[in-house]
């Protein structure tokens, strides 16, 4: 499934950016497209541009870039630690050179264990902690004048790090993250199941890394399904949300961005940390996956991530009104139409909820029925999955192209599938669908994976969201009731098409603990009933 040069940033052209960072050194603009060379011109008439190594944690030597300010006016400063990827803090390049054209002095660093940096990667640990604390250090004894205000920036890897040195470093006015994760035990083990193939996706694109013994074992624990708790332990030290608390004492405004169909890190553990957040604060919501939404402005076309991102730091930095505090918590990008919807709060996201219940007819209907039973036989794939690839998927969606699904080819008698009714208007679903029903294990331990599609009247369909779930504890022959969110989404479902749930035990993303050819017998207890609760804005 993941191809074998696996990248997390497969549109990153890294031929292109060095010779941008050479253009930064030499001022040889030759090669260089027009805009690229006007903004090596611009910050090279302001500020000095120079790779150096600032001594990280354990006295190692950290690869970075400084861009610096002439003269001793007073500035704002940016941190940037990398993403998780051997290039380093190269895909910072093209967007350290606007925030330093714009006035900031900027310090972009490879984490430990990447690139050209010593030391071994602790996924977000301690040490990475410390690094950030460290690079600071040398960002402002290098810098000629008074430091006004203190930001951190990341994407994927260095927007969790990035959040955690605030926490931990007073000297943190604002935070930006970008694709980031706020509970990395729940991305790792969302209701209970292993997401193996983040786990995969990321041993690939740390291939060239030094991979600490302690990172290796947790990754490999993972995989193979063991220490479950160890594993939680050591998430939890890593996941921002465990530091909330930390942030919210000093308000530190916080920008996140996220993609609604994000297959390393899941969006409600991010959301959850949102929410918990009580100082200023902003969540950009977009179609794609992982890092694609902000993909086009690291190599420096226009990109709306990045533009609120500069206008975050700009407004909390640098004290301009440029409008962005008034604007709301949440914009989201709807699906598939690509509308903007600000919106006030999280909360604001939905008005009311619909709810269908699971009915024995392969309805999703406006009443509850008890006494039916749909089997789901383990072991077994249907075309109902959670994407094609990691990642790769998601550019697919931001072109324009999701992936279609042919809802006649899933197999009834593998999967159990509800489905509604045409939809008369179209149903605006904004917010976090939940999903509760019963079903019997003849096994200890079961898992499923719900999928919500929105199915054409010609049967094909496109994934809207999904969830997995999985039972550890119950006794064999026992009913389980399963109450799970599914991912938040923001979803126009056309006139005349259909909601279409579909339930089956298996899916290549995920890690489960059927065994094999066994059966999950879903039903609905008369005091327990089944049902979908759709969150319409």
């Amino acid at each position: 499934m993941i191809p074998a040069a696996y990248s997390l940033y497969p549109e990153l052209d890294a031929a292109t950016l060095t010779a941008f960072v050479t253009a930064l050194e030499t001022g040889d603009v030759t090669g260089l497209g027009p805009a690229r060379a006007a903004e090596v011109a611009d910050v090279r008439s302001v500020a000095v541009f120079s790779r150096v190594k600032v001594a990280g944690a354990d006295g190692d030597l950290l690869d970075a870039a400084l861009w610096r300010h002439k003269g001793g006016q007073a500035r704002p400063v940016i941190v940037m630690p990398s993403p998780w990827t051997n290039h380093g803090w190269l895909p910072y390049a093209v967007q350290a050179t606007v925030f330093a054209a714009r006035g900031y002095n900027v310090l972009a660093y490879s984490t430990r264990g990447f690139g050209g940096s010593e030391g071994q990667v602790d996924v977000a640990g301690p040490l990475d902690v410390a690094d950030g604390s460290r690079a600071l250090d040398h960002l402002i004894e290098r810098t000629a004048g008074p430091v006004t205000r203190i930001g951190f920036l990341g994407d994927s890897y260095g927007s969790g790090i990035s959040q955690l040195v605030a926490a931990h470093d007073t000297r943190v006015d604002a935070v930006v993250a970008l694709s980031t994760w706020g509970d990395l035990g729940e991305a790792f083990y969302e209701n209970r199941t292993r997401h193996v193939a983040a786990v995969e996706a990321l041993l690939k694109a740390a291939a060239k890394a030094r991979l600490s013994p302690q990172t290796q074992s947790v990754f490999e624990n993972v995989l193979a399904n063991r220490d479950i708790q160890g594993t939680l332990r050591w998430a939890e030290q890593r996941s921002p949300f465990s530091h909330v608390k930390e942030l919210n004492r000093r308000q530190v405004p916080v920008y996140l961005s996220h993609a609604w169909h994000e297959t390393l890190f899941p969006g409600n553990q991010t959301l959850k940390m949102f929410n918990e957040l009580v100082g200023p604060k902003r969540l950009d919501l977009s179609i794609g996956d992982h890092s694609g939404p902000e993909m086009t402005g690291m190599t420096g076309l226009p990109n709306r991530i990045w533009t609120n991102a500069h206008r975050w730091f700009d407004h909390h930095l640098r004290g301009i009104d440029n409008g962005i505090a008034a604007e709301g918590q949440v914009l989201s990008e709807v699906m598939w139409g690509q509308a903007l919807e600000p919106r006030p709060t999280w909360q604001s996201v939905t008005e009311h909820v619909r709810r269908l219940h699971l009915a024995g007819d392969g309805e999703l209907a406006e009443r509850p029925e008890a006494g039916w039973s749909a089997g789901v036989l383990c072991g077994v794939d249907t075309p109902a999955t959670v994407a094609d690839a990691v990642v790769l998927s998601g550019y697919d969606e931001i072109a324009g192209r999701p992936k279609a699904y042919r809802t006649g080819d899933i197999d009834r008698t593998v999967a159990a599938v509800w489905t509604a009714e045409p939809e008369a208007e179209t149903l605006r679903l904004r917010g976090t669908p939940r999903l509760r029903v019963t079903y019997r294990a003849a096994n200890a331990g079961s898992s499923f994976v719900a999928y919500l599609l929105a199915a054409a009247p010609d049967g094909t369909a496109h994934i809207v969201t999904h969830a997995p779930f999985s039972d550890l504890d119950s006794p064999p022959d026992s009913l389980v009731a399963a109450d799970l969110d599914l991912q938040a989404t923001a979803y126009d479902v056309p006139r005349g098409h259909r909601l279409m749930l579909v339930v089956d035990a298996r899916d290549p993303f995920y890690g489960d603990v059927n065994l094999p050819r066994a059966t999950l017998a879903f039903t609905s207890p008369e005091a327990t009933p089944s049902y979908l609760d759709l969150p319409l804005g």
